[in-house]
C-alpha cells in the first residue's frame, strides 16, 4: 500500500528511474534516525499519493562517536557452487557495477549509413566495422560463488567553541558527520525459467487455452551494488544546516538459454522451433545531494525549514545480445520470420531532477489550545533523455551452419567478405529515431495546513495543496520516422499533460483516552503517468521477448491520450497504544479512482506480445485492515521477551469497464460464460497477510524473528479479446533471522538469516473461464541462508 518512498523528506527516484523506491539495506541501521509511515495524506506531502508514504530520515548528529565494520556471506544451495551457472565474459570493472567499455557501441555505428556490402564502403571497411563489435554471442558455463557483502560506517558530533549566554548557561555549536560505504555481490542461477504466451480458441465451446509460444530454459545473474553516503551538519541553539550526499551504483550481468516452441496453428503465429542465447548487462547509477536548513526564530514560535536536492540518475543497457537458431527437419539456421536473426540493442537513459521546498511553521493559541499553522512552497524540475539503438545480423548470400553454436557465429570465416555466410550488420534505427525521446516536467506547488482543537480532545488538521503540473515531450512515432509526415506524429517539446489541481485534506483525531485514538480522514490525491508511460517508446524485454509500448501510440480502440488519475480517499481508524510499542488498530478505507492507469495487452498486435498503459474505466476500492503488535508477557513472565505482530488487509476493488473492453470480452465469451461490465482493479491484491513472531532479550543480546507474508492472486495485466487476463499468484514468503551480541560491551554482532524457507516460486498465469491456468512467467528464487558479522569500535 506504500506507493512512494522519500529520503529526508525529498522525492528521489530509485535505482530504476521509473520507480520511486529505494533498497533499504543500503543504509546501515545506525545511520537511520527515523522511518515514518504515513497512511493519510496531508497538504505538506506530494499529491502523487495513492496508498501511503514511507520517509527515511538519516542521522545528522550521532549520539556518540562510532566506527562500525560488517561482513556477510549468503548461501543458496540451489544456486551457489553450481558449475552449470550461465554467464559470459564481461569487462574488468564489472565488479564495481559499471562497464569499462567492453560493451561500448562502436563509433561508426552512429552513422546514418553504416558500412554494409551495398553502402559504398570497401569490403575491408565492412569487415573492420563488423569486427569492432564484441564477438561473444553465446552463453558459457562457469562456477557460481556465494553472495557476500561488506560495510563500513562512522560518525560523531564535535563540540565547537563554547560561549556563555546572558543567563549564564554555556552553549556550544556542534558539528556532526556521518559516512558509510557498502558493497554487495550476488549470484543467482535459475534452472526453471518460463515465459509463455497463450490464446483463447476462436471456437467458444473450447474452454482450455492454446499456446502460441512456450519459452523454457535457464538463466544466470551476477549483480553488484555499491552504496556510499556522507554528511556534514552544523547546529547552533536555533539553527541546523546539513549537507548530505549519496551515490548508488548497480551493475547486473545476465545470461540465459531458452528452448522456444511456436505453434503455427495459433492466430498470428508462424510456427517454429528455436534455441536462443541471451546476453545482457544493465548498469544504473544514482547521485543525490541534499542541502537542508532548519531555523527557529527568536520568539521560538516560528520555524523555517528549506531543502534543495539535485539528483542525477542513469540506466544503461550496453550491448544486449540475442542469438536464436531456428531448427527445422532439414536444417538449422537463422530465420527472420521465426526465431529471428541475431540482434543487438543499446539502451540509454539519463535523468536529472532538481527539487526545492520551503516550509514555514507558526505555533500559536486558538480556542484556548495550542495550534500550528504550516504553509510552504515547492518546485520540482525533471528532464529525461532516452534512446534505443538496434542492429541485427544479415547474410549476403546463403547460410551454412554445420555446427550451429552462438559462440562461433562471429568467427572470422563467417564475416563478409567470406566464402560462407557473409555476415554484415544492418541498422534498425530510423533518422529521426522513433525510439529516442526527451521529456521534462515542471511541478510547482503551494500549500497551507492548520492544526488546532475546535473541541476538547479533537485534533483537526485542515489543509489545501495546489499543484501546477506541466509535462512536455519531444519524440515521434514509427510512421513519422519512416517519412510519413502527414499521418505520423512528431512532438517538439510539446505539452502532453498540463493541469492545475487542488488537493484538499481533512484529518480528525479524537482522543478517546490517553491510550486510544479515533482517526478519520478525507483527501484528494493524484497518480500521474511516468515519462516512459507518456511516450512513443517501444521497449523490448530480450528475455521474455515482450514489448512495452508508450501510451502515445494510437490504435483503433485507443486515442493515445493518457490522462492522470484523480483519487478521492476516505479513512477511518481506531487505535489502542500500549507500553513498549504495542498497538492494536482497526481501519476502514475507501478510494474512488477517475481514469485509473493499467497495463493492457494490445489486441491488434497478434504476431508479437505487446502491452500498453491506458486509462480504463473509473474504479472504486474499499476494505478494512486489522493490525496488532502484542508482547506475550501477560500470559506468564517467562514469555516477556516474546512478541507477536501482524496485519490483515481485505480489499474489494472494482473497475467499470469501457465499452471497448466490455465488447471485446463479450465477443470472446465461452459457452455458459456471462460477462459482467465490471472487474477487479489491476495491481490490487484482494487480501494481504503479514505475520511476525519475535524474541528480544536486550540483557542477553539475543534477537530472533520469524516473518511471513503473502497476498492473494492479483490481476496484473488486462487481457482483451483473444488474450486472457494475467494474474500474479500468491508468493508465500517465510523468512527467519537471529542475531547475538557478543562481549561485555556487546560491540560485536553475529547475524544468521534464512530466506524463502518454503521455497516459493514467483509465478504469473493466464486465466480464462472454465480453463486450466497456464503459465505466463515462472521464476524459482530458491532458499537462501546468510551469515553476517559486524563490530562497533
Amino acid at each position: 500500500r506504500y506507493s512512494k518512498t522519500t529520503l529526508n523528506g525529498m522525492d528521489i527516484p530509485g535505482l530504476d528511474p521509473d520507480k520511486n523506491t529505494l533498497q533499504m539495506d543500503i543504509f546501515p541501521t545506525n545511520l537511520i534516525d527515523n522511518i515514518l509511515v504515513s497512511k493519510n495524506f496531508t497538504a505538506d506531502m506530494p499529491a502523487d499519493f495513492t496508498g501511503g508514504l514511507l520517509n527515511v530520515e538519516t542521522k545528522d548528529f550521532p549520539e556518540s562517536k562510532f566506527i562500525q565494520v560488517s561482513a556477510s556471506l549468503s548461501y543458496n544451495p540451489e544456486m551457489h557452487f553450481n558449475s552449470d551457472h550461465l554467464a559470459y565474459q564481461g569487462g574488468n570493472t564489472d565488479f564495481m557495477g559499471f562497464d569499462d567499455g567492453t560493451r561500448a557501441l562502436p563509433a561508426k555505428a552512429r552513422r546514418s549509413n553504416i558500412p554494409t556490402p551495398i553502402s559504398g564502403d570497401s569490403p575491408q571497411d565492412v569487415n573492420n566495422f563488423i569486427r569492432s563489435f564484441n564477438p561473444e554471442l553465446g552463453a558459457s558455463r562457469q562456477m557460481s560463488f556465494m553472495d557476500f557483502g561488506a560495510g563500513f560506517s562512522m560518525g560523531n558530533q564535535i563540540d565547537l567553541k563554547k560561549s556563555t549566554a546572558k543567563d549564564g548557561s554555556e552553549k556550544s555549536p556542534k558539528l556532526g558527520y556521518i559516512f558509510s560505504l557498502s558493497y554487495k555481490s550476488e549470484s543467482r542461477s535459475y534452472d526453471e525459467v518460463n515465459n509463455s504466451e497463450y490464446q483463447r480458441f476462436v471456437d467458444p465451446s473450447k474452454y482450455d487455452m492454446r499456446y502460441a509460444t512456450i519459452q523454457e530454459g535457464e538463466m544466470g545473474e551476477n549483480s553488484v551494488l555499491i552504496g556510499t553516503l556522507a554528511g556534514l551538519a552544523y547546529k547552533t541553539e536555533r539553527s541546523k544546516i546539513r549537507l548530505t550526499a549519496m551515490h548508488l551504483q548497480n551493475g547486473e550481468s545476465r545470461a540465459a538459454r531458452f528452448n522456444i516452441i511456436n505453434d503455427g496453428e495459433a492466430i498470428g503465429q508462424s510456427g517454429y522451433v528455436a534455441e536462443s542465447d541471451n546476453l545482457e548487462y544493465n548498469q544504473r547509477g544514482l547521485s543525490n545531494v541534499l542541502l537542508n536548513g532548519t531555523h527557529l526564530l527568536k520568539d521560538k514560535n516560528w520555524e523555517i525549514d528549506w531543502r534543495i536536492s539535485p539528483t542525477y540518475s542513469s540506466s544503461e543497457d550496453p550491448d544486449i545480445r540475442k542469438t536464436a537458431f531456428t531448427q527445422s527437419a532439414v536444417d538449422t539456421l537463422f530465420s527472420a520470420g521465426a526465431g529471428g536473426n541475431p540482434a543487438r540493442i543499446w539502451r540509454s537513459l539519463q535523468e536529472f531532477n532538481l527539487a526545492g521546498r520551503l516550509d514555514l511553521t507558526k505555533k500559536y493559541r486558538m480556542l484556548n489550545s495550542d495550534a500550528k499553522l504550516k504553509f510552504g512552497f515547492s518546485n520540482t524540475y525533471k528532464v529525461r533523455d532516452y534512446e534505443i539503438l538496434f542492429f541485427d545480423i544479415q547474410f549476403f548470400g546463403n547460410q551454412d551452419w554445420p555446427n550451429p553454436d552462438p559462440s562461433t557465429v562471429l568467427n572470422p570465416e563467417n564475416i563478409f567478405p567470406s566464402n560462407t555466410n557473409n555476415i554484415y550488420y544492418q541498422s534498425g534505427n530510423g533518422n529521426p529515431n522513433p525510439n529516442a525521446y526527451s521529456s521534462n516536467v515542471q511541478n510547482t506547488a503551494v500549500y497551507f495546513s492548520n492544526e488546532f482543537e475546535p473541541l476538547p480532545n479533537l485534533k483537526t488538521i485542515l489543509g489545501l495543496r495546489a499543484e501546477n503540473y506541466v509535462q512536455r515531450h519531444t519524440g515521434r512515432d514509427q510512421r513519422y520516422a519512416s517519412g510519413d509526415i502527414v499521418n505520423g506524429r512528431n512532438l517538439d517539446n510539446e505539452k502532453v499533460l498540463e493541469s492545475l489541481d487542488l488537493f484538499p485534506s481533512v484529518n480528525l483525531i479524537y482522543s478517546l483516552s490517553s491510550e486510544q485514538n479515533l482517526r478519520a480522514g478525507y483527501s484528494r490525491t493524484i497518480a500521474r503517468p511516468s515519462f516512459k508511460e507518456l511516450s512513443f517508446a517501444q521497449i523490448l524485454d530480450p528475455i521474455s521477448n515482450r514489448i512495452f509500448n508508450g501510451s502515445l501510440f494510437t490504435y483503433g480502440d485507443w486515442n493515445g491520450q493518457l490522462q492522470q488519475t484523480d483519487i478521492d480517499n476516505l479513512d477511518l481508524r481506531w487505535e489502542l497504544f500500549m507500553r513498549d510499542g504495542q498497538i492494536l488498530s482497526a481501519s476502514l478505507f475507501y478510494k474512488n479512482f477517475k481514469n485509473p492507469i493499467e497495463l493492457v495487452r494490445i489486441p491488434e498486435q497478434q504476431t508479437s506480445t505487446e502491452f500498453q498503459p491506458r486509462n480504463v474505466g473509473n474504479g472504486t476500492l474499499y476494505g478494512f485492515e486489522i493490525e496488532a503488535n502484542k508482547n506475550l508477557g501477560f500470559l506468564d513472565p517467562a514469555f516477556q521477551y516474546f512478541s507477536l505482530s501482524g496485519n490483515f488487509t481485505y480489499v474489494e476493488s472494482q473497475i467499470d469497464m469501457t465499452d471497448v473492453e466490455f465488447n471485446a470480452r463479450k465477443n470472446w465469451e465461452r459457452e455458459g460464460e456471462t460477462t459482467e461490465n465490471t472487474r477487479s482493479m489491476a495491481g490490487q491484491a484482494p487480501w494481504v497477510i503479514n505475520l511476525g513472531a519475535t524474541y528480544n532479550n536486550a540483557a542477553s543480546g539475543w534477537n530472533a524473528g520469524l516473518f511471513y507474508n503473502v497476498k492473494g492472486s492479483t490481476l496484473s495485466i488486462v487481457g482483451l479479446g483473444l488474450f486472457p487476463d494475467i494474474y500474479l499468484e500468491p508468493f508465500h514468503s517465510l523468512n527467519f533471522s537471529i542475531n547475538k551480541q557478543l562481549g561485555a560491551n556487546k560491540r560485536t554482532t553475529i547475524d544468521f538469516r534464512a530466506s524463502n524457507i518454503l521455497d516459493a516460486k514467483v509465478k504469473s498465469v493466464y486465466r480464462s473461464y472454465n480453463a486450466q491456468d497456464e503459465l505466463f512467467s515462472l521464476l524459482n528464487p530458491g532458499r537462501g541462508f546468510s551469515l553476517g558479522m559486524s563490530h562497533n569500535f
